[in-house]
């Protein structure tokens, strides 16, 4: 079995590590764009619709101490083919934005030098930042997590360095409401953000090396949680600010904080953003290794995954399994546009789990010591209505890459499932 070694507040900065990734160092200038001054209200209203159904992981969370996430609370509540469609699409998920972000950080890195663009350059950061993480993971929970803690603080500090500095150059003017966004649109900059919000779902995955994770997993959630709306909401107001172009800007943090930092300003910031993506990166091979274990140990991968190594306690081939797709994935692609498809997928895991809220109530028989929120079943629902509405803003084309996804899933479930039967004793 795992060992049992992360504690509260290392799963607080877990948590808090796994959320603010790249995300919030590109979107505040998307979202303006789209939505101007309002995009502030689509930040609060997406924190108070991810806040909903984070109260619904905070109680299905607590009843469980295995490693599996929302793969487990799915597959508990409702059955063992839903339980692999919601863990595949976890794991898309996590190949995808590591891919993802992997290949931004090259693009942050030729702010220094246009070398690390380049093709070759380009490939060997990629396989050495992945074998190093993948070893980092490899070697123990408690290395991942001093290098998880170091690695949070890290980003955090740029973060809070650019909110109290940028606070006293704020220009009232540039919070001149120009026009007003339809429904429509304030509906996808909200979908759009569930991308800088979300990840909290993944980092559950790793409830098995969690001390008394029915305790912890619930407080660590909602404190981590509370820490990044502030963040969010912050760094919006003091973007819209202090950077007057705001809405064509693609690296705003750090052109901001150049305007009123100076180069320093700005070279700081692009370090943050560069220990940010490392630590996003470090948390996604972290959840996404554990994936295939959750798998094999419910009989819906080969048994040979849920191999645990005698000496580090880490699934071994398991981690090793991520990280030869995740290195096929990262280096055949360039910077792949994953937010709102990673969006979209998050929020159907969401309304899975606000489901499962309502079905284990249904189902318990006298359970005790789990962390079970008022209305339980009233927020439920509203955590399911949330999730509609904004699986409603999304694209048929998004919607249909999804579906993609969920296909092949299904092709390798039914592949495998004969093979498990027959390998059952």
């Amino acid at each position: 079995m795992f060992n049992r070694s992360i504690r509260k507040w290392e799963m607080v900065l877990l948590f808090i590590n796994g959320v603010i990734g790249a995300g919030i160092f590109g979107l505040p200038s998307k979202v303006f764009k789209e939505v101007g001054v309002y995009s502030i209200a689509a930040f609060l209203v997406c924190a108070v619709a991810v806040f909903i159904i984070i109260l619904c992981f905070a109680e299905v969370s607590s009843r469980f101490d295995k490693t599996g996430g929302p793969y487990l609370y799915a597959r508990s509540s409702f059955g063992a083919l839903p339980g692999f469609i919601t863990g595949w699409l976890l794991l898309i998920t996590r190949l995808i934005t590591y891919a993802a972000l992997i290949n931004l950080l090259v693009t942050y890195l030729s702010f220094f030098s246009a070398w690390f663009a380049q093709p070759y350059p380009r490939i060997l950061i990629i396989i050495s930042l992945t074998l190093f993480l993948a070893f980092v993971n490899h070697i123990g929970i408690k290395n991942t997590t001093r290098v998880n803690n170091f690695l949070t603080v890290a980003k955090m500090l740029p973060l809070l360095l650019f909110i109290i500095v940028g606070f006293f150059f704020i220009e009232p003017a540039n919070f001149e409401i120009k026009y007003t966004p339809g429904f429509a649109s304030f509906s996808s900059t909200v979908l759009l953000l569930v991308f800088a919000f979300g990840g909290f779902e993944s980092v559950l995955v790793n409830s098995g090396e969690v001390k008394d994770p029915k305790k912890n997993l619930p407080l660590a959630l909602l404190a981590a949680t509370s820490i990044i709306i502030v963040v969010y909401v912050l760094i919006q107001v003091v973007s819209i600010g202090n950077l007057p172009a705001l809405a064509s800007s693609d690296k705003p943090l750090a052109e901001a904080a150049g305007l009123f930092m100076g180069k320093t300003g700005a070279i700081i910031i692009t370090v943050g953003a560069l220990f940010s993506i490392t630590g996003t990166l470090n948390a996604i091979m972290l959840v996404g290794s554990r994936l295939p274990f959750a798998f094999s140990e419910e009989n819906q991968f080969p048994k040979v995954f849920s191999f645990i190594h005698a000496k580090y306690k880490t699934p071994t081939l398991s981690l090793l399994l991520f990280t030869v797709i995740t290195l096929i994935v990262s280096i055949t692609n360039s910077f792949i546009y994953a937010a709102t498809i990673s969006a979209i997928t998050r929020v159907m895991i969401y309304g899975i789990v606000c489901f499962a809220l309502i079905r284990l109530r249904k189902k318990d028989t006298g359970e005790t010591g789990y962390f079970k929120i008022p209305y339980g079943n009233i927020i439920a629902i509203a955590g399911i209505a949330v999730s509609i509405w904004l699986l409603s803003s999304s694209k048929l084309t998004e919607l249909r890459d999804v579906a993609i996804a969920v296909a092949a899933g299904l092709i390798i479930y039914f592949l495998v499932k004969p093979q498990i039967k027959r390998n059952d004793p």
